[in-house]
């Protein structure tokens, strides 16, 4: 038995017991504590199928393209895989690109041979590029922030259930004048369970978000690193 049992002369209450008899404020908090819990969950679920499928599309779009040297054979290869940032960037740039061609044939008109990009489309190129990057971050981010949200307050929740219920404690041992060990005991012991249900939620969130945050600056210098040879390749067949 524990102390606390001892000196009241009952059997020891379970953390549960501890809930279902604790106070209002006690009961609030673990509610919205077990609904960040119940959020984080999901979202840790939904990012994990998320980012295990943009791996496996990854792998698939190097395999595809690794061997490939033109840019022709490269765009029908990347054309017959399924959607992924990875296509969607190749598509953004090889779009743009070929909006600017019929530019540079309508300057080549009077005569005078026009080779490549002048650097002004190549800049507006590399600036499409930088913007499909990061309009894929943003999508592979979503629901980072309600994690790091909820790591952040979820401990703080507890804590204030915790200085709420040892408010209370006090002012029970005030209202009755008896300040011994068994009349504070059980209403700190109720005012602690808030703080465990904090640590409990906060610690995976927080473990989650640097996991997903990781591999989400993976995913982004791949892209970065796809853009940069996208136009390396149109140097090496003197498209620019």
């Amino acid at each position: 038995m524990s102390v606390v049992a001892i000196l009241q002369g009952t059997e020891p209450l379970s953390a549960l017991e501890l809930v279902l008899r604790g106070s209002l404020s006690a009961r609030i908090v673990l509610a919205v504590t077990a609904l960040f819990s119940l959020v984080s969950w999901l979202i840790i679920f939904w990012k994990l199928g998320q980012f295990r499928r943009v791996r496996r599309q990854g792998i698939a779009f190097v395999r595809s393209t690794e061997r490939l040297h033109r840019l022709e054979d490269i765009s029908r290869s990347v054309l017959r895989l399924p959607e992924s940032p990875y296509t969607r960037l190749f598509r953004h740039g090889l779009t743009f690109f070929g909006e600017l061609r019929p530019a540079l044939a309508r300057e080549g008109a009077g005569g005078v041979a026009v080779q490549g990009l002048s650097e002004t489309q190549l800049q507006a190129l590399r600036l499409v590029l930088e913007k499909g990057q990061a309009e894929e971050r943003d999508h592979l981010a979503a629901g980072l922030s309600w994690l790091a949200v909820i790591g952040t307050v979820s401990p703080l929740l507890g804590l204030l259930g915790t200085v709420i219920g040892v408010m209370n404690s006090f002012l029970g041992v005030a209202r009755s004048g008896s300040a011994n060990i068994a009349s504070v005991a059980p209403g700190i012991a109720e005012a602690l369970v808030t703080t465990v249900a904090g640590l409990a939620v906060a610690i995976p969130a927080v473990i989650a978000y640097n996991y997903f945050v990781t591999r989400l600056n993976s995913v982004t210098g791949e892209l970065e690193g796809f853009a940069s040879e996208f136009i390396g390749l149109l140097a090496r067949e003197g498209r620019l």
